[in-house]
């Protein structure tokens, strides 16, 4: 069965916001912490895994970097 893209997105930016704060979390950081380290505010990190909000790319670099996991880690990829 195909997915058309715009649930694809919706999928991978739903993924995203759970692999976000579980990363974060088994991680020991507070969202605090962690946008200290991406340089942004607390409530761009909660937003994020409220998927409220996506990062922009550059951010989502920073991110896989800070937790050692790709990008495809990253958006939840290996499981589409």
């Amino acid at each position: 069965m195909s997915m058309c893209f715009a649930h694809v997105l919706y999928y991978i930016g739903m993924k995203f916001a759970k692999i976000l704060k579980n990363l974060r979390t088994s991680s020991g950081l507070s969202q605090k912490e962690l946008a200290d380290k991406l340089g942004v505010c607390q409530s761009n990190v909660s937003d994020w895994e409220n998927d409220v909000s996506r990062p922009e790319y550059e951010r989502l670099i920073e991110i896989a970097d800070i937790f050692d996991v790709s990008l495809d880690e990253l958006l939840g990829r290996n499981e589409i």
